[in-house]
Parts: structure tokens; C-alpha cells; sequence
């Protein structure tokens, strides 16, 4: 018998994509070739859907509607990607409906858009009192990958500051000492389009900290830009110039990295032999580059599926207590970091 799970390993999408896709979920913002893609595997593995079962205490209660807040470009970095379709993978699992995704920057958000729905889930930084102020009547918010200043609200990150600790431990432990950073800016984005407010980034706090506590750290040599490849590249440019050049630079994501490994085959420079690369993410495409990336594993659909828990949780069991969950990450080290030459 074909299951669903294969038509979504065969078409390379989620579950819930399929599932979406197949029930003509109005709020599926997918491209028309994912959806073509999609229907041509259920033909050609003549998948039959069948009649989902719902948990007792959802037949007894009935589903829920939630609201799906994307705050950043998932054709820039993929990151957000794999969180919300883990997201969507136990909302069909839950029977919870997505009823509407909000775009930062492109969706109208009003009380009457947001007021029939049972919760949120916010993916991303956004300025959680302009929310609050057009989703006030329950307390049902999960925010992924970012803590807010409202306290009453679930929050699900990743320990970026053990992982960049980690890092460092590791590029010590190899014999690099002048250590760079390249990051991107830290961004609390405006549903009403006004102006956006810088925050910090624990990646680099953690790393500014760690470094002056070695008496290693150079000013010249951290650099902040937007997250994306292109910023990766444009920053390690810039490092390539400077006449402190490191043995070493810790990378804020993998899609800078792969930016940034650019610049320094452009430059002639080799990796690791002339400068040791290690980012974050692990992204799929890391583990096909040349040479391969050294990243950290964060848990990304896990931190989706998390927050579907702690939402219904809260939907389902009138849970008032907030809570904070941090996934814990792991070290993947690759051709891409090693010892001082």
C-alpha cells in the first residue's frame, strides 16, 4: 500500500505539503511547480488517500485554527524552511489547520484577520507588542527562534551559546588563535512595516565575550551584514583585505558560509590550509560542498514540532504557565575546520 510518506520522499516535500496540497488548503503558499510535482507522484505511485483518524481527545473537542507568522525569506536561507514544515508535519498530525499564514512585509494584520483563530506561531523575530496588539484576546503564542520581551508567551530556541563555545573550544584545540566572525544583523521586524529594531545576537555576544576573556579578540576582525550568501561573500571579502587575516572565522549560517568559501576561492586561498570555515545550521546542501562545511546541527524541525506541542498544550489543557525550551545542538566537524598550519 503507498503511504503518504512516500509520495512526500518522492516529491522531496513534507507530509503536511502533500496533505495540504491534496485538500486544496487555500493558506498553502507553495510554487505552482511543487504542487504540479506533488500531483504527478500521487498519479504516478496511484496514491489513494484514506480517512484520517483523530485522537480521541480531538474528536471529543474538535480541531484547531491557527495563524502561521513567517518573518524572513525561505528562497535566502533555508533555515525557516525546515522549521516550518515541522510545523506542518504534526499540525497533521495534531488535525491542528492552518488557517492563515502571515507574511512580515506583505500580509495586512488586523484584529479581524487574527481573532477567529485559537493561537500563533510565530517563526522569527517580530515586535511582539505590535502583535499583541491585534492578537489580544488569548494568550496562545509560540515563538520559534526568538525570545521577546512579552513574558506571558511559549518560546522554543536553540542553544546557540553553548554551540558557539564549542566552536571556539574546537578552534582552539587545533591551534588557531586569531579568530574571526562573520554574522548578520539581528533584526525585531515591524508587522506594521515601521521601523525595525536591531537586537543582539547571542552568536556573537557569546563569541565577543569568550574571545576577550582569552585576550584574543580583534574588533577588526568581526564583521556584520545581512544573513544570505551574498553578504557571506561580500564580508569575507572584506576580511581577505584586512591586514590582520585570521586562521580561522566562525560564520553565522551556512548559506554566509558558502558565500564566504566563495570569495576565498575567488582569492585563490584554500580551505582549510590558508583559513578554517565552521558555521551553523547544517544545512543539506553542507555536507555536498568542497570541500565539506564544519556547521552545527540545529534541530530545526524538531524546534517546529516543539512548538505545535507547547500551542496545543496551551489550546487544549488551558496551560497559563509560560515556558521556555531550549533544544540542545550538536558539533558536525568536516573537511572544512582544521589544525593551524
Amino acid at each position: 500500500m503507498v503511504r503518504i510518506k512516500d509520495v512526500a520522499e518522492s516529491a522531496n516535500v513534507s507530509t503536511a505539503t502533500v496533505s495540504r496540497i491534496l485538500n486544496n488548503d487555500p493558506s498553502l503558499s507553495v510554487s505552482g511547480e511543487t504542487r504540479r510535482r506533488v500531483l504527478e507522484v500521487v498519479n504516478e505511485l496511484n496514491y489513494k488517500p484514506g480517512r484520517r483518524k483523530k485522537t480521541k481527545a480531538f474528536q471529543e473537542q474538535g480541531s484547531f485554527s491557527i495563524g502561521l507568522v513567517l518573518t524572513n525569506d525561505e528562497a535566502i536561507d533555508p533555515y525557516f524552511m525546515s522549521i516550518r514544515q515541522g510545523v506542518e508535519s504534526l499540525c497533521d498530525q495534531y488535525s491542528v489547520k492552518i488557517a492563515t499564514v502571515f507574511h512580515i512585509g506583505k500580509s495586512q494584520f488586523s484584529s479581524g484577520s487574527m481573532n477567529e483563530l485559537d493561537g500563533l506561531i510565530v517563526l522569527g523575530d517580530v515586535n511582539s507588542e505590535e502583535l499583541k496588539g491585534v492578537y489580544s484576546h488569548n494568550p496562545n503564542i509560540v515563538f520559534v527562534d526568538f525570545v521577546p520581551e512579552e513574558v506571558n508567551v511559549d518560546v522554543v530556541i536553540s542553544d546557540f551559546e553553548t554551540a558557539t563555545l564549542k566552536i571556539l573550544d574546537h578552534l582552539f584545540s587545533k591551534g588557531h588563535s586569531r579568530i574571526a566572525y562573520i554574522g548578520g544583523k539581528g533584526l525585531i521586524r515591524s508587522i506594521h512595516n515601521e521601523r525595525e529594531i536591531e537586537k543582539e545576537d547571542v552568536r556573537l555576544s557569546t563569541f565577543e565575550r569568550r574571545m576577550k576573556e582569552k585576550g584574543l579578540f580583534e574588533a577588526d576582525n568581526v564583521l556584520v551584514g545581512e544573513f544570505g550568501p551574498l553578504s557571506g561573500y561580500m564580508l569575507m571579502k572584506q576580511l581577505i583585505g584586512k591586514p590582520s587575516f585570521p586562521s580561522a572565522v566562525v560564520v553565522a549560517s551556512d548559506p554566509m558560509a558558502i558565500g564566504a568559501m566563495k570569495a576565498l576561492h575567488e582569492a585563490g586561498l584554500k580551505v582549510p590550509g590558508d583559513i578554517s570555515i565552521f558555521s551553523f545550521d547544517d544545512i543539506e546542501a553542507s555536507a555536498f560542498l568542497n570541500p565539506t562545511l564544519s556547521t552545527v546541527k540545529v534541530h530545526t524541525e524538531e524546534m517546529g514540532r516543539t512548538a505545535v506541542k507547547l500551542l496545543v498544550d496551551r489550546m487544549k489543557n488551558g496551560r497559563e504557565l509560560p515556558l521556555k525550551v531550549i533544544l540542545p545542538t550538536e558539533l558536525v566537524v568536516r573537511e572544512s575546520s582544521g589544525p593551524l598550519l
